[in-house]
């Protein structure tokens, strides 16, 4: 009986890949396959009763047995766990979200996100594949600290008109940009917190900070993408001939916003800076920064009840672009805490072929890199939380391993290379380029620097690697 429902499981996991990948809408898909794997399970339970799943097997993944007392009580409280208990314990990562994006629209309002990247097209001078590392660089910087698609789009309409007057082919200059946007998360604390949750809760392992991640890798995984995405921009801009079909100017209200004050160009990466150097609040520190740039930046003149107006407002548009990311991130627990209800039937089925080693792990995950795209089953907004459920229970790997593991598809591969992306979606009208034209460019990038940032995770964080965390 047990096979029968692992396969059936396995099948409906497959199924959730396939609905990821079509691109419908990712909250909806993940509440219908909790509702499935939550009554599969019980039913298995029912039918095998605890010659199969051990109450002792159970209780490794935070439970005791399912109905192994044969109460009501004890049903309830399983119910209870996965569809209020397990969104209510991601309260933190949503704070973080919300307030990141305000954050976002702050640097965006005061002109400070515009005025780095103009300041930086003065530096480079007319030598385009300066100016565009220069303009890397500045991208990756600013989405340490902002992320949704809203700041996303906000910078594009000012970075890609630049590079695209440059002469930089309107491909090139999307896949360049969208490179450096996904290198930048990498030390974001927002999506770090976000990508935490599906290991851990922050009290499970306190230790396990943006600073120490940054420290251990997360330096090296930016910076090994960004270089990665500004030399193959220099490659393909040598193979393919300069136009100059756009006129070098921004649209939208940053087109006649002035330039904020110069030392007010550092305020982006504070919050990021606060947090890695003293393990300082990330909330605190998007306060500090943000009512630091709108009063430096004289956005704080008027009265009090216009400034509030303000605040309220940039608060209200930083909400509204994260809406459908918190919509999914409350439903995303609930299918974290049924999963281990379902991971004994997957190992039934899978616990024989799933790699047990760290080597063989980084080295599946690497030839396997292409499974990232369109929400597939290896990156954390797509099915890779199932994926992951089944590594975590065959074999112990340490968190900070498998957080690695993980990132790489979900950043590199899905957030910076994959049309499924919102931000890409947009980026693809915006251009007005074919979505293999952009594929051709960011595939390739994806393998490359996927590969190394591997091999750095083997190195870092798996073997000895995962002996230095304390």
């Amino acid at each position: 009986m047990q096979y029968v429902i692992g396969v059936i499981l396995l099948l409906t996991f497959f199924g959730l890949a396939y609905y990821c990948i079509k691109g419908h809408n990712l909250m909806i898909g993940f509440l219908v396959i909790t509702i499935i794997w939550t009554v599969l399970p019980l039913l298995g339970t029912l039918f095998v009763g605890g010659d199969f799943l051990d109450a002792n097997e159970v209780l490794k993944f935070g439970a005791s047995h399912p109905l192994s007392d044969g109460t009501t009580r004890k049903l309830v409280d399983i119910l209870n766990g996965i569809y209020q208990s397990a969104p209510e314990g991601w309260g933190t990562t949503l704070v973080n979200v919300c307030w990141g994006a305000w954050f976002g629209r702050v640097l965006m309002d005061t002109g400070i996100a515009s005025t780095l990247i103009r300041k930086t097209v003065e530096l480079g001078g007319d030598k385009p594949i300066i100016t565009v590392t220069l303009l890397n660089i500045v991208t990756a910087i600013i989405f340490t600290s902002m992320t949704g698609a809203g700041p996303v789009i906000a910078i594009g309409v000012i970075v890609l008109p630049i590079m695209m007057s440059l002469g930089v082919p309107k491909a090139i200059a999307l896949f360049s940009f969208m490179g450096s946007v996904a290198a930048g998360i990498y030390l974001n604390p927002v999506n770090f917190a976000q990508y935490r949750a599906f290991f851990i809760e922050p009290s499970q392992m306190p230790d396990f900070t943006l600073g120490w991640y940054a420290r251990h890798w997360g330096y090296a995984a930016l910076v090994i993408m960004l270089v990665v995405t500004t030399i193959l921009t220099a490659v393909y801009l040598k193979k393919n001939k300069a136009s100059h079909a756009w006129a070098a100017q921004t649209r939208g209200p940053q087109a006649s916003q002035k330039d904020a004050p110069l030392y007010t160009l550092i305020l982006p990466i504070v919050p990021v800076a606060l947090n890695i150097a003293f393990n300082f609040s990330v909330i605190g520190g998007f306060v500090i920064a943000g009512f630091a740039a709108l009063f430096l930046c004289g956005r704080m003149k008027g009265t009090f009840k216009e400034n509030c107006q303000l605040v309220n407002k940039l608060y209200y548009d930083g909400v509204v672009d994260t809406a459908p990311l918190v919509g999914f991130l409350l439903t995303l627990p609930m299918f974290n805490s049924v999963a281990k209800y379902a991971s004994p039937y997957f190992k039934v089925i899978l616990g024989g072929v799933m790699p047990k080693n760290e080597l063989v792990v980084c080295i599946v995950f690497a030839v396997l890199l292409g499974l990232g795209l369109f929400r597939g089953p290896m990156t954390l907004v797509g099915c890779g939380a199932a994926t992951l459920g089944v590594l975590q229970n065959v074999a112990s790997f340490s968190v900070p391993f498998l957080y690695g593991v993980f990132a790489i598809p979900t950043i590199t591969v899905n957030i910076g290379s994959c049309i499924t992306q919102s931000w890409v979606a947009w980026g693809l009208a915006y251009t007005k380029v074919e979505s293999k034209d952009f594929l051709k460019l960011s595939i390739p990038n994806a393998y490359i620097t996927g590969i190394i940032q591997y091999a750095a995770v083997y190195l870092l964080l798996g073997g000895l690697g995962a002996q230095w965390f304390i």
